[in-house]
């Protein structure tokens, strides 16, 4: 049986779209190891309480959630996991943005340059005087290029492993993608067919480098917004599409780029979400690694305690 908890201090926002629920009081008791042990704690003893937080009735498939959590690193602003609908992530741009900008709005940290403990590693931020957030990503690279699968009632789809922080296949456009065109009316076709994908990858055995699942998938196509140089649709780990650009995502996407040499280093790369908002991306080459940095803005929306009422049969969120 879970601990008592009774309420969970959190502030919502939203990143280009994507909504980001941030913890910042109420969270079970994790320690003080490394943020990669927390959340294996957090995995395997208090996965109720990820539930409980993003799931129905409280929340929704959208929704990432952040644990903000003390960092190992003391030159750290602060540490956080990040979680959804059914599980954990190693990295989440959007959500870092989303992070950023709420501790901001608790006056906890002012424009300036902040690092950020992550289970995957520390990233660096600047939160710009104009509200815009820049996020330095983990170091991001192709694993695989030109990867065939197939999809059961779509074919042989093509398209490049990467790594940005989560693992990615991101599908070649060929055909228009099934014949979709990347709108926002096509939404419940396009996550058919990334989720299918998915499941091909999965039943074919292809992973990432070290046999990771490979839990997102991207299609992207070029865009008519001006200034944009791409659109992307991002199908997540639960079913749930991306409303931002997906600050991972769009690492990977430039990892890619960079390796095909479509993009120098420095260059700007805008990319669109499929609802219409942009992030602002470029790499720097540093020690031989390839640094993404994502630009875009989050704006608090919410300010809220959760409840947890025993008695309620679903205190610790419907899953599927």
């Amino acid at each position: 049986m879970p601990p008592q908890i009774d309420r969970v201090r959190v502030v919502d926002s939203h990143t280009e779209g994507e909504p980001t629920r941030l913890v910042i009081a109420g969270g079970p008791p994790l320690g003080n190891g490394s943020l990669a042990s927390r959340v294996e704690r957090l995995r395997h003893e208090f996965d109720w309480f990820r539930s409980a937080v993003v799931n129905e009735p409280r929340g929704s498939d959208a929704i990432v959630g952040a644990l903000l959590c003390e960092p190992v690193d003391k030159s750290c602003a602060a540490g956080v996991i990040f979680f959804n609908n059914v599980g954990y992530l190693g990295m989440c741009g959007h959500g870092t943005i989303g992070l950023i900008v709420t501790l901001a709005y608790l006056n906890r940290l002012k424009p300036g340059e902040h690092r950020i403990e992550t289970p995957v590693g520390i990233v660096m931020t600047h939160f710009h005087e104009t509200g815009e957030v820049s996020v330095d990503n983990v170091p991001s690279y192709r694993h695989a290029a030109d990867v065939a699968v197939d999809v059961p009632g779509h074919g042989r789809v093509v398209g490049d492993i990467a790594w940005g922080g989560n693992w990615f296949f991101l599908v070649k456009q060929q055909d228009d993608h099934a014949g979709l065109e990347l709108k926002f009316s096509n939404i419940d076709h396009l996550t058919e067919f990334t989720w299918a994908i998915r499941k091909a990858l999965e039943d074919h055995h292809i992973t990432g480098a070290h046999g990771e699942v490979i839990d997102h998938i991207e299609l992207y196509a070029p865009s008519e917004l001006p200034g944009a140089n791409s659109k992307n649709f991002v199908l997540c780990p639960g079913k749930s599409y991306d409303r931002s650009p997906c600050g991972t995502g769009t690492s990977a996407k430039m990892a890619c780029l960079y390796a095909d040499g479509k993009l120098k280093e420095g260059q700007i790369w805008r990319q669109e979400s499929i609802v219409g908002s942009t992030f602002e991306g470029s790499i720097s080459i540093r020690n031989g690694e390839l640094h993404p940095t994502i630009k875009g803005r989050a704006y608090v929306n919410a300010e809220s305690e959760l409840i947890f009422d025993r008695r309620d049969p679903f205190c610790f969120g419907i899953t599927k």
